[in-house]
């Protein structure tokens, strides 16, 4: 039997007063113990909104969150709930500037009840892990982006979550820190297990995942398991502006209309 360490039961999430915004329209999706999954879409399309409320930092207006069996409509205590379930990588790192890549380790580990030479202990295994072993007591400026990233999920790490969620981690990275950090991400989903959503607008973000669910309108357009670079490809055409033009036959170029018939047919296989 699979085991769901994330279950959405028609999620919707909306906002305003007079001008309703419908930011999720009834998201029903599970993701499986150990998956690596991408969230892809334009801007607006409910993905940072679905990460909110998977990760507990928002509640829906109407539907259901179970994250490793448990409703978060019945959990009483979210904060604790969160730090012990959940870790969180941001594009901003989110580092405390004042404490060293270490101390920010240590942080989350806080509130449980680990000795201060067990947390130091986890937090330098961790940041070792991560491969920032000669830079643990380096403060977060004279860190580069990378090594903050490093540090950040480091922290993600911390308290061995079910969960990590990561919102447009390499948004601020050159291309070969990203691909370091894509490399960095896959092995510890790999070695440990670890179940990851992404959310990015990065296709080659994207690409380095098991699986891409794109968005629309607050709803889930298409959910692709990728098997091999051919159908990663496609997959990035056709969630493309030029993409949907073909899929929907409103501004296709004079000089591909002749072959949209068999591009739909390849699209409809991914």
């Amino acid at each position: 039997m699979t085991q769901y360490v994330v279950e959405t039961h028609d999620l919707t999430k909306i906002y305003g007063n007079g001008h309703e915004v419908r930011a999720l329209d009834g998201v029903n999706l599970t993701v499986a113990a150990g998956e690596l999954v991408a969230i892809v879409g334009p801007s607006g399309s409910g993905k940072s909104t679905l990460l909110n409320m998977i990760g507990a930092l928002d509640r829906p207006t109407s539907g259901e969150v179970v994250i490793d069996g448990t409703p978060l409509s019945k959990v009483r205590n979210l904060d604790q709930f969160r730090s012990q379930t959940i870790g969180f990588v941001f594009q901003t790192h989110n580092l405390i500037p004042t404490l060293t890549g270490q101390e920010n380790v240590e942080v989350p580990m806080y509130e449980t009840t680990l000795s201060g030479s067990k947390r130091h202990g986890r937090a330098q295994e961790l940041l070792r892990l991560v491969g920032l072993g000669e830079r643990m007591h380096y403060l977060p400026a004279l860190m580069s982006g990378g090594e903050r990233q490093r540090v950040a999920i480091a922290r993600a790490l911390a308290n061995r979550p079910s969960i990590i969620l990561a919102d447009e981690l390499t948004g601020m990275l050159d291309s070969r820190t990203t691909q370091d950090i894509l490399a960095l991400l896959t092995q510890l989903n790999a070695q440990q297990g670890t179940t990851m959503i992404i959310v990015t607008h990065n296709h080659e973000v994207a690409r380095a995942t098991r699986r891409v669910i794109t968005f629309r309108d607050g709803k889930v357009q298409s959910d692709v398991a990728i098997r091999s670079a051919y159908e990663s490809d496609l997959l990035d055409w056709k969630s493309s502006t030029l993409g949907q033009a073909i899929l929907q036959g409103d501004g296709v170029p004079e000089g591909l209309k002749a072959i949209v018939p068999q591009l739909r047919e390849a699209f409809d296989k991914v």
